[in-house]
């Protein structure tokens, strides 16, 4: 029996082409975000927000941004996908409920932010566990898209400092990435062919 999980991941496509008529409503971007969400993240920082970019005056001037690419404005919803540069202090609350519920013990949350703020005192270090952890939401989200009937696909065609500026992003977020997400239009290419796994993989 296929396990329809995997088949969601190899029926996966980046989509270039969407049908501009399909509309998402609130309930939609809720649960793909909810879902994305689910991504893992160091220290459970989640360090991400996301902007769902739906109102055609907003995706119009997101689109002058993105080079003026036509799926910015045609997907029912562009998400700007933020990765938050960590900030260790933000660990207590975001680790509160897992502490109450019994699954860890309070004394370890100040080990974890000690090292936390250890470890991001780099701007190097901070800054790419801000895109890493917009990576791995952005692609839990377009996972979810594909299990609600849905096409997306990663955009890093854009103006990063232009977009923080237009759409009011906070000094520590990052814009890591655009995905547009909606009904796929004809056009679209199926997915591309992967390398063999002979070139890809080491088993040591």
């Amino acid at each position: 029996m296929t396990n329809p999980a995997i088949t969601l991941i190899e029926q996966r496509f980046s989509a270039n082409w969407f049908d501009a008529a399909h509309e998402l409503a609130d309930r939609d971007i809720e649960a793909l975000v909810r879902l994305a969400t689910c991504a893992p993240s160091a220290y459970n920082l989640q360090n991400w927000r996301f902007i769902a970019v739906r109102a055609q005056e907003s995706k119009a001037r997101l689109r002058a941004l993105a080079y003026d690419q036509a799926k910015v404005s045609d997907a029912a919803v562009t998400f700007i996908i933020c990765g938050q540069l960590p900030d260790h202090r933000a660990l207590e609350e975001r680790l509160h409920p897992f502490v109450e519920a019994g699954h860890m013990p309070e004394r370890m949350v100040a080990g974890w932010q000690e090292d936390a703020r250890v470890r991001y005192a780099d701007p190097r270090m901070a800054r790419d566990e801000a895109i890493r952890s917009a990576t791995l939401g952005a692609a839990t989200l377009m996972y979810a898209a594909q299990a609600m009937g849905l096409a997306s696909g990663p955009m890093i065609g854009f103006d990063a400092q232009a977009v923080a500026r237009e759409f009011a992003l906070s000094h520590d977020e990052v814009p890591a990435m655009l995905v547009p997400v909606g009904r796929a239009a004809p056009r679209n290419w199926p997915r591309k062919p992967r390398r063999p796994l002979s070139e890809v993989l080491l088993i040591s």
